[in-house]
């Protein structure tokens, strides 16, 4: 009853790598073979990429290798914080641009500068690629409420697979290098703009499509020229988390292929330099907030208004000639003065030896103390949890687990949970998913047993609050392998790292949606517990709290979301569970293993979501909420 025989397993990871080896090998297509067209749309993507790179990086060369030779240098990096300092301004304000221009100063002064314009180089190309796929498949859900129903499913399987499982069968397709780097990139950041731009249109008010039609518009007209247009500023909100997810990708993408900050931290993380790798963490971090200012600044950017076309093109377009002139001069300068075309080495600061030398000193003088709070949570917490999991018999853990999702949701969540558990066990990943589950639970418990206190603190007391939302807002821009370099430092490699990692990274959510939960709240119902004469303590934990609810579960939710994203990553420092069989597919290029890995964690968020969501909208329903 703890593991079906092996025989009576289902070979699906078998199915998918033979599928993917007469895919790459044998699909022909009539005119091309299958391997022949994803390399020449490879080719089509290198093109747009190459130039990029070659603007904002390598400049560019003539002849292939070590062969090659510069005919024209990149950007100056002072023509590059030319252009950011006039989008910001032109987007916003001067604050909004010298805000953004000291972004990508910090870049330069703190030696990210190369790395930070290869990154951009690959956000630059992959984020239009990600929000015209995301707005096409849009309209056409919008126009078609059966492909809308259809592609539903397919967006919460892209959106909870972890990414490395994406990684496998795209460097099975498109080798390894920056352009199948850049399309796993895409492929991660689409959904969500899918998704908002779905709403956006179906949120314009019917009178601009009656109004449309009035007009005789036709159907590409009334798309393109009115329905786009009015739901431009949900759009621009897509954008944004097309870029921030593009740019959280960044280091992921790094293991097949892709440079820049991502591939600085990896190194750095297998090094244990946790110096390089903090530096190299801080400078994606600072360009995901000048990138994230700048087009939150585009979404809510007023209608230009329309400029006199009898003026001369140098008036009416001001910063677009300052900036031109600036590349120019500065590309003439930069051939004669170096520090004009790169930023001079010996004036670079640096604090990664500082940040080394400060982990050290803690691991010297608190080793004792440390060790003793890992043990006493791995003895008295952590371990007993696994072994209840792994000790439960599967035939009970399905039944508990179809027993919740009846009450909860009925039927069909009965249904879906059953089918979901089952896949996860005939296909033999039952014991690393059992493992999956017990670190996501120990790290959500602990992250809502910190966060859910610390988000009521917040919603009661301003300054507080600032104080946290200011923790939370690093901790979320942080990239997710950057917690791992001191906390591996700390702790070395085991379950205990992993769940500290998995803390700090999904904390955020608990915080976040329990602060809103309680200042959501009607102030009429708090004034009637003051009148009814609640005490403070009264007042929290038999009116508030009840009321914020709804919210608190669904920071729940996405506190498990991210734990679960986080536990793939965390495969790296010595955990046993289904990020490991992802992490080594990616290392062996066995498709089918991580295609199936990845979709057990999937299908454990999926589960995990719907009976949450159930529990929130059953709460919602008790408290008379909706």
């Amino acid at each position: 009853m703890f593991k079906i025989p092996r025989k009576s397993q289902l070979p699906i990871k078998n199915y998918f790598s033979s599928f993917m080896d007469w895919l790459v090998e044998d699909a022909n297509f009539g005119f091309f073979t299958f391997k022949e067209m994803t390399r020449s749309f490879s080719w089509l993507l290198d093109v747009p990429l190459s130039f990029a790179t070659s603007l904002f990086s390598t400049g560019f060369l003539e002849g292939q290798g070590s062969q090659a030779v510069q005919i024209l240098p990149p950007l100056s990096w002072i023509a590059v914080i030319a252009v950011i300092v006039a989008m910001g301004h032109y987007a916003k304000d001067w604050k909004l641009a010298a805000f953004v221009g000291g972004c990508f100063l910090y870049l330069a002064i703190f030696g990210q500068w190369d790395s930070a314009m290869v990154t951009l180089a690959s956000i630059v190309i992959a984020v239009p690629f990600g929000v015209i796929g995301g707005l096409l498949l849009a309209v056409v859900a919008y126009r078609s409420p059966t492909f809308d129903r259809c592609i539903s499913p397919v967006l919460d399987l892209m959106q909870t697979i972890p990414v490395f499982a994406y990684l496998v069968p795209i460097l099975f397709l498109f080798g390894f290098g920056p352009v199948a780097a850049m399309i796993a990139t895409i492929i991660y950041a689409m959904p969500p703009m899918t998704r908002i731009a779905i709403m956006s249109l179906k949120g314009v008010p019917s009178e601009l499509s009656d109004f449309g039609n009035m007009a005789g518009c036709t159907k590409r007209q009334l798309m393109w020229k009115v329905l786009v247009p009015a739901a431009m500023p949900g759009l621009m909100v897509g954008v944004n988390q097309v870029i921030m997810l593009s740019l959280n990708m960044v280091i992921i993408a790094s293991m097949i292929g892709a440079g820049g900050l991502g591939y600085d931290v990896l190194s750095s993380l297998r090094r244990l330099d946790i110096g390089g790798g903090l530096e190299a963490g801080v400078g994606i971090v600072v360009l995901a907030i000048a990138l994230d200012r700048l087009s939150q600044a585009f979404a809510t950017r007023p209608d230009p208004v329309h400029s006199d076309t009898s003026q001369t093109f140098v008036r009416r377009h001001p910063w677009l000639v300052t900036v031109t002139v600036i590349a120019i001069v500065t590309l003439v300068l930069g051939l004669i003065i170096a520090p004009i075309q790169s930023y001079p080495v010996a004036m670079e600061l640096g604090v990664g030896t500082s940040l080394a030398e400060f982990v050290k000193w803690i691991n010297i003088n608190f080793f004792d103390t440390l060790e003793g709070y890992k043990t006493f949570v791995l003895v008295y917490f952590m371990v007993p949890v696994k072994m209840v999991l792994l000790k439960m018999p599967w035939a009970w853990t399905i039944l508990l687990l179809s027993v919740a999702a009846w009450q909860l949701g009925g039927v069909r969540l009965l249904a879906l949970t059953l089918a979901l558990s089952l896949f996860i066990l005939m296909t033999g990943m039952w014991e690393k998913a059992m493992i999956t589950v017990y670190l996501c639970g120990v790290s959500v418990i602990i992250a809502c047993a910190i966060g859910i206190p610390v988000g009521v603190l917040a919603a009661e007391n301003q300054r507080f609050g600032r104080i946290v939302q200011v923790v939370i807002d690093t901790l979320q821009t942080l990239p997710s392998f950057v917690y791992l370099i001191p906390v591996v430092m700390l702790f070395r490699v085991g379950d205990f790292s992993a769940m500290v990692a998995v803390v700090l990274y999904a904390i955020a959510p608990a915080v976040r949606y329990a602060t809103h939960g309680i200042q959501q709240i009607p102030a009429p119902l708090i004034e009637a517990g003051v009148t009814s004469g609640c005490t403070k303590r009264q007042l929290l934990f038999k009116i508030k709290l009840p009321l914020a609810m709804p919210e608190i579960l669904l920071g729940l939710n996405q506190t498990i979301m991210l734990a679960l994203s986080m536990l793939v990553i965390t495969a790296l420092v010595g955990t046993r569970d289904l990020g490991q069989e992802v992490y080594i597919a990616l290392t062996k290029a066995d498709t089918g293993r991580g295609l199936v890995a990845g979709l057990s964690i999937a299908f454990i968020a999926i589960i995990a979501d719907r009976m949450i969501a159930a529990g929130s909208k059953k709460t919602k329903q008790r408290l008379g909420l909706g």
